[in-house]
C-alpha cells in the first residue's frame, strides 16, 4: 500500500487510485529558456522514482504520466530577441539540453509531453467556457479569471486574501475588476510569438496552460499532481480554481504531491538569484549521472536538499559500495524493506539505507527500483565516466596552480578523488586513474 502526503489535506493518505489499470500524474516541467540547474531535476527524479515506484506495484503499462514543456513563455521571447532568432530556436535547443541532462541522472521519458505551443485550441476552448460561466471576463484584449467567481479559492496554500496577493506578486493594471485576478490570455503585440483567438491576436497565461493540457490529454481529475514547493502558489492554486470553475466543481487532481528546494546555503537555488549549478557543469566536472541522482534522493523529498560537495562525494562513495556488494548479478526480487520505505510517502533515505544491509541480486533489484545500479560493476569502476571532462579538471587545476591559486588547485583534486578519480603528479606532468 502506497502511502503519498496531500499537500491538500496536509496528511498522508493511502494512495487509491480512481482506476488502477489507468493512473494518471501529471507533473509540471521545464520552461524552456535556459540550462537545467541542480535544483530543477529534483522534481524529475523524485517523480521519476514516484512513477518506477507505482509501475512496480500496479503493473508496468499502470501509469500515464505527462511532464509539459512550457515553449512560449515571455522569458523566452526576450531569449529570443537578444539572440535575433525565432522563439522555436530557444525552445528546442533548451528542450534538448535539458533532456539529455534528465536522461544523464536516469530519468526516463514520461508517458506524454504536451507542448504549450501545440495546444493552444484546448486554452482557447476552457477560456471561452470560463467566460461562458461568469468566472473570466475580457479587457482591453486580456482575459481575465475573476478570483471572487470562486468562494473555494486558496484552498491549497491555505492563505488569506492579503498574502495571497502579495505571494503573486500581481501586476497592477486599470482593467483588472480584482488585484487577485489572473491572466489566462495576454495580447501579442506586432512580431510577438502569437495566435488568433475570439478575443484578438494573443498568447496563454502561465496557468491555463496546464489546466487545458491536463484535461485533453488525461482527463478532467486525475490522480496525482506533482511539482516542485514554489508552485503550490499562485500556480498550482490557480490551475485547480480555473479547472474546477469550468468542470462544474470536479477536482483537479486527488492527491497533491510537492517537493521541497534545493539550496546553496540560506537561499533558495534560482535563475533569479544567480545562485545555481547546472547538471551539465557537475557532470563537465566528471561526476555521474547516478552520483546526482543519489544525492537528489538523499534526503527526504519534501524536506530542503543541501546542495553541497560532501553531498556529492558521499553519494559517490555510498555507489561505490553498492555496486562492490551488487557485483554483476541479474536483478532478482525487490527487498521488502526497501519497498515498504518507498511505499511510505517514497522515504528514499530510508530506502537507501536499507541498501547497505543488501547484496547480490535482491539489491540489485532493489537499488533499480530507486534508478540506481543501472551499469555493470566493471563499467562503474573502470569504464564509465567523461575522460574528457576528467582531462579538462586535470587542465584547470594545471592553471590554477600556475596562478598560485593553491586553495582550488586542491579543491579540484578533492572532487576528483570524491569521483574516484586519482591524480598522480610526476615530471612530465599529471596522469590519472580510477580507484
Amino acid at each position: 500500500m502506497i502511502r503519498l502526503h496531500d499537500t491538500l489535506s496536509r496528511e498522508k493518505r493511502e494512495f487509491a487510485p480512481a482506476d488502477p489499470s489507468r493512473i494518471t500524474m501529471y507533473v509540471c516541467g521545464p520552461t524552456v529558456y535556459g540550462r537545467a540547474h541542480i535544483g530543477n531535476a529534483r522534481p524529475a527524479v523524485v517523480f521519476d522514482t514516484l512513477a518506477r515506484l507505482i509501475r512496480h506495484e500496479f503493473g508496468a503499462d499502470s501509469l500515464v504520466y505527462a511532464r509539459n514543456v512550457t515553449d512560449v513563455d515571455d522569458k523566452i521571447i526576450a531569449s529570443a530577441e537578444q539572440e535575433g532568432v525565432d522563439p522555436s530556436v530557444i525552445t528546442d535547443r533548451y528542450e534538448r539540453l535539458y533532456l539529455e541532462d534528465m536522461g544523464a541522472l536516469g530519468v526516463q521519458p514520461p508517458t506524454i509531453a504536451p507542448h504549450a505551443t501545440q495546444e493552444i485550441a484546448p486554452m482557447v476552448a476552457m477560456i471561452g467556457r470560463l467566460i461562458k460561466l461568469g468566472h473570466a471576463y475580457e479587457a482591453e484584449g486580456h482575459v481575465l479569471f475573476s478570483v471572487p467567481s470562486d468562494p473555494d479559492y486558496g484552498v491549497l496554500s491555505r492563505r488569506d486574501r492579503d498574502a495571497m496577493v502579495a505571494g503573486a506578486r500581481v501586476e497592477v493594471a486599470p482593467y483588472k475588476r480584482d488585484p487577485a485576478d489572473f491572466v489566462l490570455w495576454k495580447p501579442s503585440g506586432e512580431g510577438v510569438i502569437g495566435w488568433d483567438s475570439p478575443w484578438g491576436r494573443g498568447r496563454p497565461g502561465w496557468h491555463i496552460e496546464c489546466s487545458a493540457m491536463i484535461r485533453a490529454h488525461l482527463g478532467e481529475t486525475i490522480d496525482i499532481h506533482g511539482g516542485g514547493l514554489d508552485l503550490i502558489f499562485p500556480h498550482h492554486e490557480n490551475e485547480i480554481a480555473q479547472s474546477r470553475c469550468a468542470h462544474d466543481g470536479a477536482p483537479l487532481a486527488r492527491y497533491w504531491v510537492h517537493n521541497g528546494f534545493v539550496d546553496m546555503g540560506s537561499e533558495k537555488m534560482s535563475k533569479s538569484l544567480g545562485n545555481i549549478i547546472t547538471p551539465a557543469e557537475l557532470l563537465a566536472q566528471g561526476h555521474r549521472g547516478e552520483t546526482l541522482r543519489l544525492a537528489l534522493l538523499s534526503a527526504h523529498y519534501r524536506q530542503p536538499l543541501p546542495w553541497t560537495h560532501s553531498i556529492v562525494a558521499q553519494a559517490k562513495t555510498k555507489l561505490d559500495r553498492l555496486y562492490r556488494s551488487a557485483r554483476d548479478d541479474q536483478a532478482g526480487e525487490v527487498d521488502v524493506g526497501v519497498l515498504d520505505a518507498l511505499r511510505d510517502d517514497l522515504n528514499t533515505p530510508l530506502a537507501l539505507s536499507r541498501l547497505s544491509a543488501l547484496d547480490g541480486a535482491s539489491l540489485r533489484a532493489s537499488a533499480q527500483l530507486l534508478g540506481l545500479l543501472q551499469s555493470s560493476a566493471d563499467d562503474w569502476f573502470q569504464g564509465g565516466g567523461n575522460a574528457d571532462a576528467v582531462e579538462d579538471r586535470i587542465a584547470a587545476r594545471a592553471d590554477a596552480k600556475r596562478n598560485r591559486d593553491f586553495a582550488t588547485a586542491d579543491r579540484i583534486r578533492d572532487e576528483l578523488k570524491a569521483n574516484g578519480i586519482v591524480l598522480e603528479d610526476g615530471p612530465n606532468g599529471t596522469t590519472w586513474r580510477r580507484e
